[in-house]
């Protein structure tokens, strides 16, 4: 039988079959990604449907819909009822499991053990763990879940074996976003990954960037055709839809379409704008970021900051991180929380007791991956520029150039051997290996090889990037062409 780790995330529950060795991810029907199956319970008078169904009549009927009772988990009573009576946030989250399990057993087969991956706002403090672990654990009682584990989830996603190597001695920030806040946990590795740190930002949820990325389109919709997506519950939720494709698409550009049966509406627009319109959602998780590590040590001190898939789809995320000095950015693969809690289920035994299973904020040494050897990748990204372009004159990184006239090989490097253009600090564990040469041929410079016979491989020109990356380090060199370095003036009218 299977080991089977769940991931809690309300903006998309997620699990993973570990046998054997083997880790299989699992999504229900229709519903695959990280944010397929939200957590979403739609009543609709006769009976409850939850996740991508609830999902589909969240704008249609907005009041028949609740997203926010794993957030709220407790006693409280939600704004749904059945039968006439009023439903609390921990019977629609027991019901919402119930449903999740029901498929995932008759898709997959009964697991044998299960180690569940919570939020990090369920272990914040003890009065707030005691409810919500409580509550957890009496679920998993009457659903006989076979559970051997409750921890974080940061913890867990840090113990994800598919997992690209990245520096353990340094401190880890993982930044996850839920439908109703972002959570940034700060790790420590102490012989384990260790919680040493958490904080919550409560406005910076999908339900909210979704609500702004919706609004901003509708408005451009709005002024491009004159047709109001509100004007129906129906078109607005078919809006919604192809707001929340566009984000996860990553595309260049969309093309928005409503058909009213007697108009076509149509509007294209690019992935900038929807940049632009969550800007100030993306940049408050790096403020956040910023505060925690402040917080904690009171200096900037080098770390690594690990973005779930959830936190990763965000549109410019990386750029604003590495603008604001974030260098080491890990990108964690999908449902890595549940990959983690599956690995970690390996090993572990079922209590006979539910009161006896452990809820844990520390990864498990075991099962936290060797750091893999790195291997250095340069990768050539051309302009595009269709005008003639001309050989650079200059090599700039990280705001800093220096000049290829009169040279006739230019070298980047770390050292200790001199190089032309010296790298950041990230790559001075690269040795050798890092000993990257350019050189000048008929006027043209090109990029060699780094085998001993030292071939060309690509003209260089102005404008172009070389893109380095050693394991979690990652750089830019611009070429660029000055006028002042060739005496060139452009006149001034």
């Amino acid at each position: 039988m299977a080991d089977l780790g769940l991931e809690l995330c309300d903006t998309g529950l997620q699990a993973a079959f570990r046998t054997a060795g083997e880790l299989t991810p699992w999504h229900p029907e229709g519903a695959p990604g990280p944010l397929g199956w939200m957590g979403l319970a739609f009543q609709d008078g006769r009976k409850c449907s939850f996740g991508r169904p609830a999902e589909d009549a969240w704008f249609v009927h907005p009041r028949h819909v609740c997203h926010n009772f794993l957030h709220r988990l407790g006693r409280e009573a939600s704004a749904l009822s059945l039968e006439g009576r009023t439903l609390s946030f921990s019977q629609l989250a027991y019901f919402f499991l119930r449903d999740y399990y029901e498929r995932l057993v008759s898709a997959a087969g009964a697991p044998e053990k299960i180690v569940l991956a919570v939020p990090g706002a369920y272990l914040k403090d003890s009065a707030t763990e005691d409810e919500k672990i409580g509550l957890l654990l009496g679920m998993a009682r009457e659903l006989e879940l076979p559970l051997a584990s409750v921890i974080d989830l940061a913890c867990a996603a840090v113990c994800d074996p598919r997992l690209e190597y990245f520096d353990r001695t340094l401190p880890t920030v993982l930044v996850d976003v839920h439908l109703h806040g972002a959570e940034i946990t700060l790790l420590r590795h102490e012989e384990r990954f260790v919680r040493e740190d958490y904080a919550c930002l409560p406005q910076a949820g999908y339900t909210e960037l979704l609500r702004r990325a919706t609004t901003a389109m509708g408005n451009r919709f709005l002024r491009h055709t004159t047709f109001d997506i509100l004007e129906d519950g129906h078109i607005e939720q078919a809006f919604y839809r192809q707001t929340k494709e566009f984000l996860l698409s990553g595309a260049a550009e969309f093309h928005y379409q409503i058909n009213t049966g007697s108009h076509a509406y149509e509007l294209s627009v690019t992935n900038e704008q929807l940049t632009a319109d969550t800007a100030a959602f993306v940049q408050s998780l790096v403020q956040g970021t910023r505060a925690l590590l402040q917080k904690s040590t009171g200096r900037a001190e080098p770390c690594t900051v690990a973005l779930t898939d959830r936190a990763g789809l965000l549109p410019g995320v990386t750029a604003r991180f590495r603008a604001a000095g974030f260098t080491r950015l890990l990108r964690l693969p999908a449902g890595a929380a549940a990959a983690g809690a599956a690995c970690i289920a390996t090993g572990r035994t079922v209590p006979a007791d539910l009161a006896d299973v452990p809820v844990e904020s520390v990864s498990p040494v075991t099962v936290i991956m060797p750091p893999r050897p790195a291997t250095l990748s340069v990768r050539l990204i051309k302009s595009g520029r269709s005008a003639a372009t001309r050989p650079p004159t200059h090599a700039i990184c990280q705001g800093f150039g220096e000049a290829l006239d009169g040279l006739t090989v230019f070298t980047l490097g770390t050292g200790p051997a001199p190089a032309d253009l010296v790298l950041p600090e990230e790559f001075t564990t690269v040795g050798d290996e890092c000993g990257i040469r350019l050189e000048l041929k008929n006027g043209q410079w090109w990029l060699l090889d780094q085998a001993p016979d030292a071939e060309a491989l690509a003209v260089i020109e102005a404008g172009d990037r070389l893109a380095l990356r050693y394991g979690s380090a990652e750089t830019e060199i611009l070429f660029a062409w000055c006028p002042a370095a060739t005496g060139f003036r452009r006149a001034r009218a």
